[in-house]
């Protein structure tokens, strides 16, 4: 019982981080959408650095060229097919022309729902790396939870905007992000039989993908809106040299 409660203490603590990015729209009231740019900047250069330069050479290793790469690109399928099915786009509203709010408020339930079904794979995927390497758990979820506040922005942005509510705010950037211990404890349920060193290095080759996939997808395109181009540089540089800090010192 005591290995599985370090990871699953990796997993709430990156989930729960969606509930920063709803306080920042609390207390920053004049927010800036290159706050956003630098954060997701952060978390796609945290994403791609310990993709390629951990987690895709450590599941090689193991299982040799080929298979490595073909359950890396099954990863970067498996979330492809989740986004297809739930997409949920980062937008604050911090412009005062909106004025359908029953439109605004619908959004962030919208974003709600995509959020969680994104985030059960992000817990699954936190949870099994540190089951396997406490090392790599460490910095995946270290990436997830800089990913996770722009995240808790999009929730809570629309939510706080639409009802005037803090605290249904808060609430809904919580819902958003427990969703990924509640995928840690789902996916021990139904893998534990199967958990080996062999099975934890196609995890490794599998969640390489999923983090590829979100960054090209999601994080990288979002850096670049509103012409925040050096902000977003930035954040990237600075996720690739907070990776290799933490594999120097873990």
């Amino acid at each position: 019982m005591d290995s599985i409660l370090l990871p699953l203490l990796l997993s709430f603590l990156a989930g729960i981080c969606t509930v920063f990015g709803g306080l920042v729209i609390i207390l920053i009231k004049n927010f800036k959408k290159s706050y956003l740019s630098f954060f997701m900047g952060i978390s796609a250069g945290a994403m791609i650095y310990i993709s390629f330069i951990e987690l895709l050479p450590e599941a090689m290793k193991a299982l040799g060229f080929l298979n490595a790469n073909i359950v890396f690109f099954l990863g970067i399928l498996f979330i492809g097919i989740i986004d297809r099915i739930a997409p949920h786009h980062y937008q604050a509203y911090c412009s005062k022309n909106v004025v359908r709010y029953d439109k605004v408020l619908l959004t962030g339930y919208l974003v709600v729902i995509g959020i969680i079904i994104h985030n059960f794979p992000e817990g699954i995927a936190v949870f099994m790396s540190s089951l396997g390497n406490i090392r790599f758990g460490i910095l995946i979820a270290f990436a997830t939870a800089i990913h996770n506040i722009p995240e808790g922005v999009a929730v809570a942005s629309p939510i706080l905007f639409a009802t005037k509510s803090r605290r249904k705010a808060l609430y809904y950037s919580f819902l958003a992000g427990i969703a990924e211990p509640i995928g840690a404890i789902l996916a021990y349920t139904i893998l534990r039989p199967f958990i080996t060193p062999i099975f934890l290095s196609y995890i490794f080759a599998f969640v390489a993908g999923i983090m590829v996939y979100l960054s090209f997808d999601e994080l990288l395109p979002s850096c670049f809106e509103n012409n925040e181009g050096h902000t977003a540089i930035a954040g990237i540089v600075a996720g690739m040299l907070v990776m290799m800090a933490s594999l120097t010192l873990i």
